[in-house]
């Protein structure tokens, strides 16, 4: 248990805890929406808000908070109102998010090279004790969210349509799943990076599904993978010294290939324990003194 005993490992295990928590949580609602980019571009704009914390000498992650609730607030109206120029204001976000952090690091007296190659692609080492609390409180928001209004948000991804006919606030759940993925996003680029976000928001979701046919399962499922894959990837960047997120996502991937070849025998194996028994095993024997069309009771 050696890695344990340096603190920055302590702090970075702690956020790798709440990003494997956090990210797939949000992510199940993603994928059901059919938005499984979505991570990727909010991981874009995000880059902005890093780089205005360095310009400004304030918390990077809050910055980047702020920066990204605010893309994804955009993102969502695009969405609404862009009709068929939506694409292209969205890529237009996405690439400007990025091209603007990269300059605001660049330009700003506390920037580097360095520093913008742990927040594109995560590193134990940056981890600070600022950066724990604020995933912390960030971590804590998404998982109040996406469990306590699971039930909404799961009706709004799967059919907005009926879920306006029973009457939810279609719009305002829509907005509050946009803002939850920004804020999933800068909780977990101290560990993952901001490139790599997405794939822990979607993969241990596409994991559980290969084995797993209700949303709630599902859910339980994806947070497990996603929690043993960031731990499982902190720990061995520790001892091998290769990049943490890039490591994360590839036991993410391995995992879901994993699953996918076990799906098959699982699904075989409940198909035969759901099957009806043989038809000649239920023949009811008739007794002694009745002819076969008697009514006999069972």
């Amino acid at each position: 248990m050696e890695f344990l005993t340096p603190p920055f490992m302590q702090r970075a295990l702690i956020a790798a805890v709440l990003v494997g928590i956090t990210a797939p949580a949000i992510g199940i609602y993603l994928v059901q929406r059919r938005q499984a980019l979505m991570g990727d571009g909010i991981g874009h704009i995000a880059m902005t808000g890093v780089g205005l914390g360095f310009l400004l000498s304030t918390s990077p992650v809050w910055m980047a908070t702020a920066v990204a609730v605010a893309g994804a607030v955009v993102m969502e109206l695009i969405r609404w109102y862009g009709h068929t120029r939506g694409d292209i204001a969205l890529a237009m976000l996405f690439y400007g998010g990025m091209a603007g952090g990269v300059m605001l690091i660049n330009i700003s007296d506390t920037g580097s090279n360095a520093n913008l190659t742990s927040y594109l692609f995560g590193s134990l080492s940056t981890v600070s004790d600022e950066d724990v609390l604020a995933i912390t409180l960030l971590a804590a928001f998404v998982v109040l969210v996406t469990v306590g209004l699971r039930r909404q948000l799961f009706a709004v991804s799967q059919d907005e349509e009926f879920a306006r006919v029973t009457g939810l606030p279609v719009r305002l759940l829509n907005l509050l799943v946009a803002v939850t993925a920004a804020v999933t996003v800068t909780v977990a680029m101290r560990v993952v990076g901001l490139l790599l976000v997405s794939a822990l928001m979607v993969v241990p979701v596409a994991a559980a599904q290969q084995i797993s046919k209700s949303f709630r399962l599902t859910f339980v499922l994806s947070v497990v993978i996603g929690t043993a894959v960031t731990l499982a990837g902190t720990v061995t960047s520790y001892y091998q010294d290769v990049p943490p997120g890039a490591t994360i996502v590839l036991l993410a991937i391995a995992a879901f290939v994993v699953l996918t070849a076990l799906a098959k025998p699982l699904a075989a194996r409940r198909a035969r324990a759901a099957a009806p028994a043989d038809p000649k095993e239920c023949t009811l024997e008739v007794p002694a003194g009745r002819r076969a069309g008697d009514d006999v009771q069972v």
